[in-house]
Parts: structure tokens; sequence; C-alpha cells
């Protein structure tokens, strides 16, 4: 019986929710609400004057920035200052604390105002806008993670903004397709939230372009997508790696981006992996060379982006070689952790950073 009672009463609540939101939709009744507690705000101040102070009026018009959309939220606003303009007469001898008051509550009404103009490009309240640009990231993020590999493998991906901001234009993202991995390391023009849109963009064609595409092609199509997007700043260098989980055959090709480094087990020395290509975006037809090889047991990869070795005061070949002694230091012999370990050491703090660690068991 009391399972049958439990399912009426859902049944009723979803029915009533149902004929509230054909009725009031959602966004509506949070502005009915808030107008409801404006008029309540108002009504208090203008019976109790010394008890309901003026900034109360605050309260709502914050939470109006907050949840409504661009379409209400500029009408609100003006409800707002109308009820403030209503009940000052009522506050008895103006004084300067009062005519302070107005003009602060009145100043950030105009600042809620002009955020909803600005907001009206995007369509959506703050806190709808906040998670659209979190959920992009986090599929940013995601698009970088590594699939699940055979016992025999083990491989890293980190990633750093300039300044420490969620968004940056270096991004990692792979695919695995049967035996085969396919990752590609990018390095989108620009640094942190400037980059930032624009690899919000490519990472999405990249990831697609990496599982539709034979490796062969993969560079080729990346760079035709550029070329199409005709961005002031429409450039990008790449680093792309397939490997063969069966054998450890691999083919990397580049494209203007810094060279890969291949640790040789049997020698415990680190060996630069040399692959030129032009810069994604900035050649039409470009052809893009390879570099082949295996992996044994042992060896360990690294692909990187240019703020892992790159300063301004010091190029490229010095920073690979530093890189590439830190690497020895922190990696030897544990490599499970080492992406996070080495990223951490090296590299700009004001430059976006990637690296990816690949090492065969």
């Amino acid at each position: 019986m009391s399972a049958a009672r439990d399912r009426s009463s859902r049944s009723a609540s979803q029915w009533l929710e149902a004929v509230l939101d054909r009725v009031l939709p959602h966004g509506s009744r949070i502005l009915v609400a808030l107008v409801v507690a404006t008029v309540a705000i108002g009504l208090a101040i203008f019976f109790f004057p010394r008890d309901a102070p003026l900034v109360t009026l605050l309260v709502p018009l914050v939470v109006s920035s907050l949840v409504l959309g661009p379409r209400q939220l500029p009408w609100f606003v003006v409800f707002v200052l109308f009820v403030l303009a209503v009940v000052v007469p009522f506050q008895g001898r103006l004084n300067v604390r009062v005519v302070l008051t107005v003009i602060i509550i009145f100043g950030l009404g105009f600042l809620v105002l002009m955020s909803s103009f600005r907001r009206s490009r995007l369509g959506v309240a703050g806190i709808q806008g906040e998670q659209m640009f979190v959920d992009l990231r986090d599929r940013i993020l995601r698009q970088g993670g590594i699939p699940a590999l055979p016992d025999e493998w083990y491989a890293a991906a980190e990633l750093r903004s300039a300044g420490g901001t969620p968004f940056a234009g270096d991004f990692v993202v792979t695919s695995r397709t049967g035996n085969r991995l396919d990752v590609a390391v990018v390095d989108v023009s620009g640094k942190g939230q400037g980059a930032g849109t624009r690899a919000l963009l490519l990472s999405g064609a990249i990831g697609g372009l990496l599982s539709a595409l034979p490796p062969s092609e993969f560079l080729t199509g990346a760079n035709t997508f550029l070329l199409q997007q005709d961005w002031d700043e429409g450039f990008a260098t790449a680093i792309h790696l397939s490997l063969d989980l069966d054998t450890g055959q691999y083919v990397i090709r580049s494209a203007g981006h810094p060279p890969a480094a291949l640790r040789h087990a049997g020698s415990g020395r680190w060996e630069v992996l040399e692959c030129e290509g032009p810069v994604l975006g900035l050649i039409e037809g470009a052809s893009f060379s390879a570099t082949y090889g295996e992996m044994r047991r042992g060896d360990a990869m690294l692909l990187y982006t240019d703020g892992m070795v790159e300063t301004r005061t010091r190029d490229i070949g010095s920073g690979i070689d530093k890189m590439l002694g830190q690497a020895e230091r922190l990696l030897r012999g544990h490599f499970e952790g080492g992406a996070e370990r080495l990223i951490d050491s090296l590299g700009s703090r004001s430059d976006d950073r990637a690296l990816l660690l690949v090492h065969r068991r």
C-alpha cells in the first residue's frame, strides 16, 4: 500500500509540475518570485523605514543578474529602480547616507544593465553562460583523456595554461581504433584565454579528424580546416603520433612543432626525432613528411609544446636539452606520474604547456 501511495504521490507531483511548466515556464517562475520579493522588500521599506534599509533592494538585484536571461533582466532592473524611486521620498529627511545609498544602488543597476546587454549576444543567463564554458573546457580535457590501453602500455597527458587560467591554447586529443593509438598535441597561436576560444573550436575539429581520417591524411585535413576559418591568427602547430599497440611501430608527422623525443631502454639515452612540416593554416596543399620507428619494451616517448622548452632567455634547442636532462632524472625507472612531475618542473609559467608521455612496459 505504501508503495502504491508513493507512486501516486510522484505521479501527482509530476502532473503538477507539467501543468506549471505549461502555465508558467521555469524562467518566468523565477522572474515572478523575484518581483514578489522586490515588492515585499519595498513594502517593508515603506512601512518600516528605520528597520528596513534601502540596501535590501540590492538582494533581488544581485540575484537577478545571476539567474535571469538577457530578455528579462533589463526590465527587472528598471522595476527594482522604480521601487527604489517610490520608497525614497518616505525615508523622511534626506541625509548623506540615504543619498549615497541611492547613488550606489542606481550605479549597480546600471552595471547590471550593461552586463545584460553584453550577455544578450550569448542569449543565456549568467550562471548558464558560465556552465556552458565550463562544459566546453571539460570536453577539451576529456578529448585529451587517454583511452584504455593494453597492460604493456602506459600513457599520460598533462596541460598547464598561462597564468593558471582554465582555458589554454595548447591541447591534446587522442583516439584509439582497434590496435592503433593516434595522438595529436596541438599549440594554437596565442596563449591563455586569448587562444582558448580558438582552441575550443579547433579541438573538436581535430578530434573528429583524428578518428575519421587515416594517419597519413590527418595533418592535411587539419591544415585545410584551418585555412577555411580565415582567422586573423589562424595558425597552429601540431605533432601527430600513430602507434601500433601490437608491434610498437610508430609514425610521427609534425606541422611546425617541436620534435618528439624517444628514450631507448637499451642505451638509456634520449633521441630527438626530427620531423619537419609547415605550420597548419598558412600554406594550402602542404605536405608533411613522416618519421618511422619502433618502440621496444622499456622505451618511452615525449610529445610536448614549445612552452615546455622555450622561454624568453632560452631557445628551443637549449630547452630541449634541459627537458631531456630533467626527464632522465625524474623518469628513471618510474614512469607512472612522470608527465605531471615533468611539466611541473619545466617550462614558462607565462606560456601554455602540454606534455604527453608514452611508455612501453
